[in-house]
């Protein structure tokens, strides 16, 4: 009975180190730590890199493909090693815990979209508790800790919708809004500056503001939504880049595009498309690769002890189909990949 023991205790010794082993390997491999040295010749920082972690809403999404893309571009060229991490689709306990992970893995900084949740507030705390400065991008978070945001001022930008929507049409309008997420902030400032925008004219009525989960389908079941209840419906506003895509497939689709108006959020290629065809009227642009990359440099300038201004704000504007093309530079901001 005691060789038995003896045995088992050896066993369990033996899982305890092959799963601390487990446990370190997988860690590392998650954040890379000691990364490897660049042969790149175009670098303005020292020569130790900078370890940085961007975290946005989802990750298989064009828009944050591009804001990937934006801060990948700027830490080539500034010799800081990026990694792109969190949920494949909008899930804030996901988001959190990546959050978490790189704070745990001691990174340089972290750029994140900022998440509607007390525990975002902790986790940001926390890290300033341990000297990660932290750059919200996209959506901000101004009640956290947070170093810096930057991106598209959301009010500013649903307001600019509003006034486009009064300045392309006349006569009376009633407006369906299509939101990706009631509960997200940003998504919320959107709606609320398009609201303010058209409230002084009484030819401008807002019948109803739906949610598509940040997803054309949710778009797509939304406006079939919004035409069966709303038959005289005669515009839409989606806030998110896939709403307005959503949209204009099912007003192409029941032949409507000459008695709908659509304005839409973002400049992926098929909300283009559907501008050069006449289908959107008009798309609020916002610059995901300036922001991308303008979140690495605010990075770089915190961890070298410089002060900045809270809210770094990037370009916003309205397009119509007598602006495209739109050449590379201007839809990155100005900036040159």
């Amino acid at each position: 009975m005691r060789y038995i023991k003896l045995s088992l205790y050896i066993i369990t010794f033996f899982l305890f180190l092959l799963t601390g082993a487990l446990t370190l390997y997988y860690g590392k491999e998650t954040f890379h730590f000691e990364p490897e040295e660049s042969t790149d010749t175009e670098v303005t920082t020292t020569e130790q890199k900078l370890h940085f972690v961007l975290i946005p809403e989802e990750l298989d999404n064009d828009y944050w493909r591009l804001v990937e893309q934006g801060a990948r571009d700027a830490a080539k060229f500034h010799n800081v090693y990026l990694e792109y991490l969190g949920p494949k689709q909008a899930n804030n306990d996901e988001h959190l815990k990546t959050i978490d992970m790189a704070i745990a893995g001691l990174v340089d900084g972290v750029i994140t979209q900022g998440v509607a949740d007390p525990e975002f507030n902790t986790l940001i705390t926390k890290a300033k508790e341990k000297l990660i400065p932290i750059v919200t991008i996209d959506t901000d978070a101004p009640e956290s800790d947070r170093a810096a945001y930057v991106g598209t001022d959301n009010y500013y930008s649903g307001f600019l919708a509003g006034k486009a929507l009064l300045n392309d049409t006349s006569g009376e309008q009633k407006v369906a809004i299509i939101t990706g997420r009631h509960e997200a902030p940003h998504q919320k400032l959107r709606v609320q500056g398009f609201k303010d925008a058209v409230a002084t004219e009484k030819r401008i009525e807002i019948v109803a503001v739906e949610e598509s989960n940040i997803t054309e389908i949710g778009a797509v079941e939304a406006a079939h939504q919004f035409l069966q209840q709303h038959p005289k419906l005669t515009a839409f506003y989606g806030t998110s880049a896939l709403d307005g895509i959503g949209i204009a497939k099912v007003v192409k689709k029941q032949k409507a595009e000459d008695d709908l108006y659509i304005i839409g959020f973002d400049i992926l290629p098929e909300t283009l498309q559907y501008i050069e065809e006449g289908t959107i009227e008009a798309t609020v642009v916002q610059f995901p690769y300036q922001m991308g990359y303008e979140a690495v440099e605010k990075l770089i300038l915190l961890n070298n002890g410089e002060k900045l201004e809270p809210l770094q704000h990037t370009d916003t504007k309205v397009i119509h189909k007598e602006d495209l093309p739109i050449s590379p530079a201007a839809m990155n901001g100005g900036m040159q990949p």
